[in-house]
Order: C-alpha cells, then sequence, then structure tokens
C-alpha cells in the first residue's frame, strides 16, 4: 500500500511524477475535469446567487471509483493538477469528489516536471485557493449563462446547431470590422523615385527623399516629372554622411500568446497545434536512459519573468558557448501589462544544457522544431544585445536629394541565436554601403519612377488575431487556441490563404447578436470582464456580485430578443449545375469539413459532390483533363487532374497556365518564406513574383 495519493491531470504526467516520488507515492490521472454543469440544461440556478449543479461527467464515473478506492487506501491525498484558474478548479471539484478537506495541505502546484521542481513543490503543499476557483466558476457561469440562452433563440430564429460565446463572439466581430474596413478602403496613389548610383566600382541604391532640405511626397505622375525636370545631369554631391551605432535588444522569452504567434510564423503551426505539442514537451518525453522528462515548463502564462536558476544556467551555457562578450549584462526593465497575472513564468526549456541537437533522437520532428522555437527564444533573450552601424547618406543634384540608408552588423549579440519572426516576414538585411565623403561625386546610373497605392490593413491571420485579442484584453493564455478553432467549427468564419474571412452565417449571427446584446460583443466590456474575473481571482470582490451585474442587463436584452427578433431565412446558393442523378439543381451546402455541393430535392435524393475549383490549367500528362485544386486529408492543398483515376498526375505547386521559355516544360509556382517563385519542374529556369 502506498502512503500517500498523489492526483494529476493526464497519464503521461502521472507516469513521469511517480518516477521522481519514489515508492511511497501512488499517481493517478484524473483525465481533466471529473465534474461539470449538466450538458442537458443551463445549470445554474439564477434565483439562488447562480448556484451551479455540478454533476459527474459522463464517462468519468469508473475513473472517480478507481480513485475514491485509492483514496481510502492512502494516508493523505495530493492535489497536483496544472499551475492555473483551471487547475485548481479540477482539483476543488477532486477534493469534493473524494471527501478531501479543502483547508488541509492538499494542493501542490510546480511549473515544470523536472525531478528538482517536483520534489521542492511537495515540501510546500497548500489549501486550495478559492479565489482562484471561484474565479473560474465566475468564467464557466458567465459563458453557461450566454451560451445556453443565445445559442437555441439562434436555433429558433437562425438555423440549429448554432452557438454563441462570450469571447469567440468578439473574435468573430474583429474579423467582421476587418473586413469592412477592406471592403470600405478606398486607395491612395502616390509614387516613388528608386535610383541606381554608382561611386567607382561600387553599386548602390538610393531613393527620391525631397527637395530643398524638406522631405516630400509624390502623389502623381506629374509630381514625378517635375522631380525628374529639376534633375541636371547624372552628377550628384554627396550633400552629408551620417553614421550612428544601434543596439537591438532580444525578444523575451515566450508567454502563450507570443508562443502561438511564432510558431505561425516561423512553423507554419495553428494555435491548437501548438498547444497541444507544447503539452506534450511539458508532460514529458522519454529520453531513453534519462527517463522521462519534462523539456519546458508550463506553456499557458502571460508573463515574461524567469527565475534565477534559469538566468545563472543560462548564463553559465551563453559564456561556454559564445564568450563572455556574448552574455548580457544587468537586467532588463519588465514591461508589465494591466491585464497581465503573472502567475507563473515564461515558457522556457526545464534546461538551458539540453540542446535541440541532444534530444532530437527522442522527438518527432514537429515537437523538435518546437522544443527548438522555445529554446533559442530563451537563450537569445539572456544574451547581449546585437549592435548595427547604420549610415545615413544624403545626394544633391539641385535642389534634389536622394537619400540611401545602410547598415550592417558590428556586433550580432543574440542575432547568432534567434531573430524574432513578423507578420509580414521582412528580416533585418545587412545593406553595406561604401564609405563617402561629404562633397564627392557620385554619378546615377538610372532613375526609375514607380506607381504605388495605399494597401487596405491586412486580414487577420491565426498569429496576428492572438495578437489582437491579448492587446484588448480579451480571454487569457488558456482560452486563445479553443476560441479560434471553434469558430472555424461552427462555420462564422474561414481560412483563405491562411487569413480568417467571415462567411455568410457568421456575419448574420454577428449582426442579429448586435442588434439585441450590444454588450456581449462590446470590445471594452469583454476586456473589462477578463479584469473583473482577476479581481475575483485576488479576492477583492464576490463571484456572485460580478454575475449579477451582468444578468440583471442581460435578463432584459434576453427577453427583448424572444420577442422582436425575427427569423432568418438562410438561402441556398445555386451551384449551376444539374444533379446528375434526378435533374434537380445542385445547391452548395455548409457542412463540417466546408461547403459542398448538394442535390436540392433532399431527402429524395442524397447526391452529394465535393466544389471543384478549375485553375484554367489543361493537365500537362493527358492533355486532356484540367487541373482542379484538391485538398488532402490533413487539409493541405494540391493540384491533380479531373480525369482521376484515369490521369494521375498530380503536384503540391500550382501550375501555370504557360510553358517554361527555356525547355516548353510545365512552370510551377512555389511558395517560399518571403513571396513566390516560378520555376520550371524540367530545368533550372526561375523567376521572380511579387508577394
Amino acid at each position: 500500500m502506498s502512503d500517500y495519493l498523489v492526483i494529476v491531470e493526464s497519464p503521461a504526467k502521472a507516469k513521469t511524477i511517480e518516477r521522481y516520488l519514489g515508492k511511497k507515492y501512488k499517481v493517478k490521472a484524473s483525465m481533466g475535469h471529473v465534474r461539470d454543469l449538466p450538458k442537458s440544461q443551463t445549470g445554474v440556478d439564477v434565483n439562488n446567487n447562480y448556484e451551479p449543479k455540478y454533476i459527474t461527467i459522463r464517462g468519468k464515473g469508473p475513473v472517480l471509483k478507481e480513485l475514491r478506492t485509492a483514496a481510502k487506501k492512502a494516508k493523505k491525498v495530493y492535489l497536483a493538477a496544472d499551475p492555473d484558474r483551471e487547475g485548481e478548479a479540477i482539483a476543488w471539484h477532486l477534493a469534493h469528489s473524494l471527501d478531501v478537506d479543502i483547508h488541509s495541505n492538499c494542493r501542490v502546484i510546480f511549473n515544470e516536471i523536472t525531478k528538482d521542481a517536483i520534489k521542492e513543490s511537495f515540501k510546500h503543499p497548500r489549501p486550495i485557493n478559492m479565489d482562484l476557483v471561484d474565479a473560474q466558476q465566475a468564467r464557466r457561469i458567465l459563458d453557461r449563462l450566454v451560451g445556453y440562452n443565445i445559442s437555441p433563440l439562434l436555433w429558433k430564429k437562425v438555423k440549429r446547431g448554432l452557438s454563441a460565446g462570450r469571447v469567440q463572439s468578439v473574435a468573430v466581430r474583429l474579423i467582421i470590422d476587418r473586413e469592412n474596413e477592406i471592403k470600405n478602403f478606398i486607395p491612395e496613389e502616390y509614387w516613388s523615385i528608386e535610383g541606381l548610383f554608382k561611386k567607382g566600382k561600387d553599386q548602390f541604391q538610393a531613393a527620391f527623399y525631397g527637395v530643398n532640405g524638406k522631405k516630400l511626397k509624390l502623389q502623381s505622375e506629374d509630381d514625378v516629372k517635375e522631380v525628374l525636370g529639376k534633375i541636371d545631369g547624372s552628377s550628384f554631391i554627396v550633400q552629408s554622411v551620417t553614421k550612428k551605432e544601434r543596439r537591438r535588444n532580444p525578444a523575451r522569452p515566450f508567454t502563450t500568446s507570443s508562443l502561438q504567434q511564432e510558431a505561425a510564423r516561423k512553423l507554419n503551426f495553428r494555435a491548437k497545434k501548438t498547444m497541444m505539442l507544447a503539452q506534450q514537451l511539458y508532460e514529458g518525453i522519454d529520453l531513453g536512459k534519462e527517463g522521462t522528462v519534462g523539456l519546458i515548463t508550463y506553456m499557458r502564462t502571460d508573463s515574461t519573468r524567469i527565475s534565477d536558476i534559469a538566468v545563472k544556467e543560462a548564463s553559465e551555457y551563453i559564456t561556454e558557448q559564445y564568450g563572455k562578450e556574448y552574455l548580457a549584462t544587468g537586467s532588463r526593465k519588465e514591461k508589465k501589462q494591466a491585464n497581465t497575472q503573472d502567475a507563473h513564468e515564461a515558457i522556457r526549456p526545464t534546461s538551458t544544457m539540453r540542446q535541440p541537437s541532444d534530444v532530437k533522437p527522442f522527438l518527432s520532428r514537429d515537437q523538435l522544431r518546437l522544443y527548438r522555437l522555445i529554446w533559442e527564444r530563451f537563450v537569445a533573450s539572456q544574451m547581449a544585445p546585437a549592435v548595427m552601424d547604420t549610415m545615413t547618406v544624403d545626394l544633391k543634384n539641385g535642389d534634389v536629394i536622394f537619400r540611401a540608408n545602410g547598415s550592417q552588423i558590428k556586433f550580432p549579440g543574440f542575432m547568432k541565436v534567434y531573430v524574432e519572426g513578423t507578420d509580414d516576414q521582412l528580416e533585418e538585411k545587412e545593406n553595406v554601403l561604401p564609405s563617402f565623403d561629404e562633397g564627392e561625386k557620385v554619378a546615377s546610373d538610372k532613375l526609375t519612377p514607380k506607381q504605388h497605392f495605399t494597401q487596405p490593413p491586412p486580414r487577420y491571420t491565426e498569429a496576428r488575431l492572438v495578437k489582437t485579442l491579448e492587446e484588448l484584453g480579451i480571454g487569457r493564455p488558456s482560452t486563445f487556441a479553443p476560441t479560434l478553432d471553434t469558430i472555424q467549427r461552427r462555420g462564422y468564419v474561414a481560412l483563405d490563404n491562411k487569413r480568417f474571412v467571415p462567411t455568410e452565417l457568421g456575419e448574420i449571427v454577428t449582426e442579429l447578436m448586435m442588434e439585441f446584446f450590444p454588450e456581449v460583443l462590446d470590445v471594452e466590456f469583454t476586456a473589462k470582464m477578463e479584469t473583473n474575473l482577476d479581481e475575483i481571482e485576488e479576492g477583492h470582490v464576490a463571484w456572485v456580485k460580478i454575475i449579477d451585474e451582468f444578468y440583471k442587463k442581460f435578463e432584459v436584452n434576453l427577453k427583448k430578443a424572444e420577442i422582436e427578433m425575427k427569423e432568418v431565412e438562410i438561402k441556398d446558393e445555386y451551384a449551376g449545375e444539374d444533379c446528375e442523378q434526378c435533374g434537380n439543381p445542385m445547391v452548395i451546402k455548409m457542412g463540417r469539413f466546408g461547403k459542398f455541393m448538394a442535390c436540392s430535392n433532399f431527402p429524395d435524393c442524397r447526391n452529394t459532390k465535393p466544389i471543384v475549383k478549375e485553375i484554367g490549367v489543361k493537365c500537362p500528362k493527358c492533355k486532356e483533363g484540367n487541373v482542379i485544386e484538391r485538398k488532402s486529408k490533413k487539409k493541405r492543398i494540391f493540384y491533380g487532374c479531373d480525369r482521376y483515376p484515369e490521369c494521375d498526375f498530380l503536384s503540391w505547386d500550382k501550375p501555370i497556365n504557360r510553358p517554361c521559355p527555356k525547355c516548353d516544360g510545365l512552370l510551377v509556382e512555389k511558395k517560399l518564406k518571403k513571396g513566390k517563385q516560378v520555376q520550371c519542374v524540367n530545368c533550372d529556369y526561375k523567376e521572380e513574383t511579387q508577394q
């Protein structure tokens, strides 16, 4: 018989922790929550201080029975769920189900699953923190009151199967608002003049800056002609040379939000995938002789704080590998946002000494890629700033000034390990200019005017949307990935070229919500609610008060909506072809995996087929069929012949509707990190295209 029972959430974690604690401890998994509000009803008594009605989750009976048996045999029960609000709530539900005194020192928390961290955490058990539990309960009850009251209304007035959630509705609204910005955007014309200059054998580029020492915007072709008319000959004089030294600091270690953003940019991971892989790295990986070890700290955090021990270990590693000059001196001031909980430290490797190359044999390809990203980001965060030598050169011809900007890395610092990505994938490049003396002459080889138009704001990628939600204070680290997943599964938004676009259904539901439940969709109100939940966690306000303030107004709007909301008929969109089985028109339907064609004579005729997207290219193999866009089981786009299986042509790259000018072979469009490139599949012909 074991002296102590420890209950964690997952079997993988249980296995790792049991090995660290030794024979006196038995570690079992609850498999997440064991109690929750019932699915069949709201489960909240609004007339009795919003008392929640918790029941055992269906299918968890055997798990609870096993835990109760083990608890009766143990001298003491420790509850070691994740170190956040939800983990605290799971521990509270377990304590209730197993008759564990919540005021006893039964709660154990740790930020990383390593031997030292686990053993240290069991030296400092504490009672269950009811402020944390109440904050989680308040969130759950709020979401239940919103979802279980608005969703049935949408079923009745719009379409069955719809749902409305507090955070997800705001996310959809942001996407729709951005789409409206794009639709209403009026592009404005502007011009630039790019110059190719020569100094001796060196060529360099400079762009038009202004006239008479003042910066000038070129808004039309006439403006360009006027400037070019002022240039006399090809000789320019170096008017001024400005040299500066610029320091660039490394990015801070990852939070949940920044990890999801960077994994999207650099690894092309969806938020859901990033969190799944991070969970695996946190819970533990079997490293052979070393056994199962948690490779990263807890992955749900909004803090960039790191422990002194981790800083010391990273410092030793950096000094040994790169030299003392690469080590950061002093500590950078932490810019803590108002809505940051700072419950536990940033996401980092549990040991800097465990390099990605060391664990490569034990990780899957994607696990390794994410671990390397986390490891490199953390190590770089503890390194010295990069030092850049920058040069600005003004070239003058009469009153016209062209400006050349150059930069050169003087000392790479943290950039030797890692450089943070950006949404538009632009990376800082070295642009080395030749040396100049004021007053010397250079010659212009070519001056090229270029017309431009201002661009609308970009659609949200997953990374951009997560960043926006965080900046607005909507949701918390644990909610970002589920929110993005939910709005796609419900069919309110779709991903087009990795960017969110609202669906007709999403626009209809949002319009109705805006009319009858404006507070639920109000960004400031939703952010304020998150602040209220934080205040509950800190013990400053009672959770019932926060719920009551919300529900009294919400109930009035709900009653009004039930009377005044009109039914909306979502008409089927005709596909433009007839059913080959019964002759009735085919219509476009929205299903779980996107749009498809179905017979309008359903249910008498159940004919369905996928929507074929032609790209206007004849099949290069059979010469008879057309190349169409298809999707793999993992939703990756590829291209194939529409005569499949008679013709088995396929390509991951998009074929181009013209032959290679060099060998007459097939041209395809390949996606690169920074734009696209047209290549021939038979020879070495390549051509750059605009991003």
